[in-house]
């Protein structure tokens, strides 16, 4: 056997070129959920959302038990995406449509598909944009998860011709009945003690700013326990000879979490994201980043949920600084220490 035929059964992963507008990746590795996953989750991240932490909440709220974190379903699904999307990645941009369709269990199974809905090669001829549109299902087939990405992916030969630019049209906002609630879903008995605050969907106002006031520094080792839980094997998170400063990036996944566990103070009521309407990974994170958070108040509506009302949120992660500062400068850049600009909507009692 020659080393070529040897080295043919190895995957370097998919480089800018070999993406095409409609091609459609069925991801490898499909994860059964289990409860390790939750108690792995609350190790990683300061999460105390009552929902995600006691099935006697969930019961009350009209679910037959405690799902699992939202963001855990996220997670899972999206690491099944790496190998095929983003493992040449330079980094991931942003997202946009991302719904949660169906509440996920322990004990569920799920797989991820992306069809590539856009490319752009970028100006250097080095790199290129890459839109996916990716679905997560269970083992029954029923989707639980549904969301867009953007990455930056390098190219394998610079010279290689650039495709056409094909860029997806895409919603800047989840509209309010395009919500999934979970079916039974109500807040009509809610524990306010239990929750770990008194406040209601009737107590906050558009335009509010909450500081949430905590602040958590990230370490080497729960980044790459993170990463290596959720499947992530992008070379940016794993290698550290792949960036030039020597660093390993921190999963952008892991800043989302942490600012959403942040969250908790001043928003506990704040129980179930049900949809992202736009996300933006402003600036890398790095070992020994300490993240802070606030968020604000964009919009409310009701939903016909009993007692379940809808806010609209952007949660915004900074590094190191946590003076309050405005979102952007006089130019219409973002502030440095920016890290992360969430645009989210979650289900609170009303």
């Amino acid at each position: 056997m020659t080393q070529d035929s040897k080295a043919a059964k190895t995957n370097p992963g998919n480089f800018f070129e070999d993406f095409a507008i409609g091609q459609v990746l069925t991801h490898a590795t499909p994860r059964t959920v289990t409860e390790g996953e939750r108690a792995m989750y609350t190790a990683l991240y300061p999460a105390r959302f009552a929902l995600w932490s006691s099935d006697e909440f969930a019961r009350a709220s009209g679910l037959p038990r405690s799902p699992m974190e939202d963001l855990v379903a996220f997670h899972i699904a999206f690491g099944k995406t790496v190998p095929d999307v983003s493992l040449n990645a330079v980094a991931n941009l942003g997202y946009a449509e991302l719904k949660w369709l169906a509440p996920v269990y322990p004990g569920d199974t799920i797989s991820t598909s992306s069809e590539v809905i856009g490319l752009k090669q970028n100006s250097n001829g080095k790199t290129g944009v890459v839109y996916v549109r990716s679905t997560a299902v269970n083992q029954s087939g029923t989707p639980v998860l549904s969301w867009v990405r953007w990455v930056m992916v390098k190219k394998r030969n610079v010279d290689a011709p650039a495709p056409e630019t094909v860029l997806p049209e895409l919603a800047k906002v989840v509209p309010v009945e395009d919500l999934v609630i979970p079916e039974g879903l109500t807040f009509e008995n809610y524990d306010f003690a239990a929750a770990g605050e008194p406040h209601r969907w009737g107590d906050y106002e558009v335009g509010e700013r909450i500081d949430h006031v905590d602040g958590v520094t990230v370490e080497e080792a729960e980044h790459m326990l993170a990463t290596r839980l959720w499947q992530n094997t992008a070379k940016v998170h794993f290698n550290a000879q792949v960036r030039g400063d020597g660093t390993r990036l921190i999963y952008g996944g892991h800043v989302i979490s942490m600012a959403r566990a942040l969250s908790f103070n001043g928003l506990a009521n704040a129980q179930m994201m049900v949809a992202i309407n736009a996300g933006s990974h402003v600036a890398p994170c790095l070992s020994g980043d300490t993240i802070y958070a606030w968020s604000e108040v964009l919009e409310k509506a009701d939903t016909p949920a009993p007692g379940v009302g809808a806010i609209r949120l952007r949660l915004v992660a900074v590094k190191d600084d946590p003076t309050p500062k405005p979102l952007r400068g006089e130019d219409g850049k973002y502030t440095p220490g920016v890290l992360l600009d969430l645009d989210f909507w979650a289900l609170m009692p009303k």
